[in-house]
């Protein structure tokens, strides 16, 4: 395996770049190539296997036509539903969401008390659940769906006045709570960070799964002595989208902060193959 090839981030839609934007800041010498399925997502009331299949498409595009070197899950409900048979299936390893996040979460509680908010599909698994239980059978986890904080932001209304009062609605509950950790167990929820630490108060500390995944790319690629030789600068990282291009750039831009503009290209979903409409 080449170790100046790229790493390959995929997700549902636009949540994954808050994992992307901490992996630009703990590891610039990398190159990313990035998917989101915005044409399909949400995936948290999707049908198991629907995104598995999905998921697998994903990672073949970025392993077929990137030559990808390591594979980061940046999405909890595809990781939850998919993360083992791609480890399984794929030739290159693969990395999800969730380990990183729990151990993170079971870390930082003092009372054992941990909320949970996430997709449908993510809940409905109990696999945060079932992490915590290996480490720490004592812990309580408060487990609660919030799709609609997805929609926010793949709409690009995660900053408005109506997201605020939605999750501050949602959420006010495990401020009065025993709950002292609560994991945002949906890449999307990050960038909606503010108003979560406003609803449930700044005694509850808020562990974002994603970005803590990230320590432990960076902990394999030291491991296995697959850190890239030519600095990127992430400069020519690539992104790209299922779904509305216009729109996916602007939120990208907004949130990933680059100097440079982004390389955004359009990926057409073809007998159940992605293919770069740019080619």
């Amino acid at each position: 395996m080449n170790k100046n090839n790229p790493i390959g981030f995929l997700d549902s839609g636009i949540g994954g770049l808050t994992v992307v934007k901490a992996a630009q800041e703990q590891l610039p010498n990398e190159q990313f190539m990035y998917i989101g399925d915005t044409a399909r997502m949400p995936y948290g009331p999707r049908p198991a296997q629907e995104v598995i299949d999905y998921t697998f498409q994903m990672a073949n595009f970025l392993i077929e036509t990137k030559n990808i070197k390591l594979l980061v899950i940046a999405c909890n409900t595809a990781t939850a539903r998919a993360l083992p048979l791609l480890q399984a299936k794929l030739s290159i390893p693969v990395i999800g969401v969730i380990q990183s996040g729990a151990e993170a979460a079971v870390r930082m509680t003092k009372s054992n008390h941990i909320g949970l908010i996430a997709t449908q599909g993510t809940v409905t698994s109990g696999i945060y659940e079932k992490e915590m239980a290996k480490l720490a059978p004592n812990v309580v986890i408060q487990a609660q769906p919030e799709p609609d904080f997805v929609t926010l932001v793949e709409n690009d209304d995660y900053q408005s006045e109506h997201a605020k009062k939605l999750v501050a609605n949602h959420l006010s509950h495990f401020a009065d709570n025993t709950v002292d950790t609560l994991i945002l167990g949906c890449t999307h929820f990050p960038l909606l960070a503010p108003f979560i630490q406003s609803a449930v108060g700044s005694q509850v500390k808020l562990i974002d799964a994603g970005a803590e995944t990230v320590t432990v790319v960076s902990q394999y690629l030291d491991t296995h002595n697959l850190h890239s030789d030519v600095v990127h600068g992430h400069d020519h990282d690539i992104y790209h989208t299922t779904g509305d291009k216009v729109l996916f750039e602007k939120i990208a831009t907004n949130w990933l902060s680059r100097a440079q503009p982004l390389d955004v290209r359009h990926l057409v979903i073809t007998n159940n193959h992605l293919e770069d409409e740019s080619v």
